[in-house]
């Protein structure tokens, strides 16, 4: 009678790579286990726990996102450009006697279709005499002055007057004739004389 010993040896090695899995599976588990446990998250979750989302964050963060728009030349709320404004000046008077202080008249009208915004502080009221520069309603301005809106065709009026004086606050200045003109050509200069 024969001895299956081919079927004893099969079972033997089936035995021995079962034992082999099972060696390979359980370091595969504390491997897996060693790098779940350098996570913060403790190892021992339960599959149901595992399987369930986090819940959300409570608050999310706010963004805030500003845009600043700069209109461009000739849009609405654009700076007002040189051709398209009109610059007069006019004088109260042509004599001023005794202590009367010169007055000036500086109107601006915007000829564009658009609304623009003019800088009063642009406007430089002069009076000189001969060569002689007496006096700037720029450098004796107190602050800057608030931009205006300008529409079409209305005109913005500003009354600059002079305090007599050399300067801001100087000497007065003396009997004579004088010039009033605005810095940068804009207007018809005023000859004035001071009693």
């Amino acid at each position: 009678m024969d001895v299956d010993t081919e079927g004893d040896g099969g079972r033997y090695w089936r035995r021995r790579v079962l034992a082999l899995a099972g060696v390979l599976g359980a370091v595969a588990v504390l491997a897996w286990g060693c790098v779940r446990g350098a996570s913060e998250e403790p190892v021992s979750r339960t599959v149901a726990e595992a399987a369930t989302p986090p819940p959300p964050p409570t608050a999310m963060p706010t963004v805030t996102v500003t845009v600043t728009t700069t209109p461009a030349p000739g849009e609405d709320g654009a700076a007002c450009r040189d051709d398209d404004i009109v610059v007069t000046l006019g004088a109260a008077d042509e004599r001023y006697a005794g202590g009367k202080r010169p007055a000036f008249r500086v109107t601006v009208v915007n000829t564009a279709e658009n609304t623009c915004r003019f800088d009063p502080g642009s406007l430089d009221l002069r009076i000189t005499s001969g060569d002689d520069r007496i006096w700037s309603s720029a450098e004796c301005r107190g602050g800057d002055a608030a931009r205006e809106s300008l529409r079409r065709g209305v005109p913005y009026v500003r009354e600059i007057v002079w305090d007599r004086r050399r300067g801001c606050g100087g000497d007065a200045a003396r009997a004579g004739t004088y010039v009033a003109h605005l810095h940068g050509g804009k207007g018809k200069r005023q000859v004035f004389r001071l009693g």
